[in-house]
């Protein structure tokens, strides 16, 4: 895995925390809203702290499709659960936020369990299963299937790969 690629899951991580921090912060200032009442929902997005978490959040969900696009799902979400360990870090310390030593016993098996995966490949492939075509690769002609094969004797076409008559 190149730089790249670890940016991408650095930013991942570092846009769903911050994302969520700034709209935990928001939401405490706003106090209790309700989807019953529309004009709530909306003054609660206008708080600065709610919009930048809300628009961190969109760059989380960008840089996550970006992750999704090279790599399996199975990969990329545990990486995306060490944003726990920054949000509970940022949630204990900014946020003020009390964290019991239960869920930092969590967060400690999540980290010890990103790092059994982080060690596998990124990618599974299928010897079975051509990859999928990116951008930067040219497209390869398929294989003559048995309505184009070509007569042995002449190597003219034949209908369903037959014998020309």
């Amino acid at each position: 895995m190149n730089f790249r690629k670890y940016l991408v899951l650095a930013g991942v991580t570092v846009f769903a925390a911050a994302g969520d921090s700034m709209l935990s912060h928001g939401m405490k200032q706003i106090g209790s809203i309700s989807l019953n009442h529309l004009q709530g929902v909306i003054l609660a997005v206008l708080n600065p702290w709610v919009a930048i978490g809300i628009l961190l959040l969109l760059a989380f969900f960008a840089t996550y499709m970006t992750a999704l696009s090279w790599a399996d799902l199975t990969y990329v979400l545990p990486a995306t659960s060490l944003g726990y360990v920054l949000l509970a870090l940022v949630a204990r310390f900014l946020l003020h936020e009390h964290v019991s030593p239960l869920r930092w016993l969590g967060i400690v098996l999540i980290t010890g369990g990103v790092g059994f995966i982080a060690g596998g490949p990124e990618l599974t492939t299928h010897p079975h299963v051509e990859p999928a075509e990116t951008a930067h690769e040219p497209r390869v002609a398929a294989a003559p299937t048995p309505l184009l094969a070509k007569d042995a004797r002449n190597g003219a076409p034949t209908a369903a790969g037959g014998v020309e008559r």
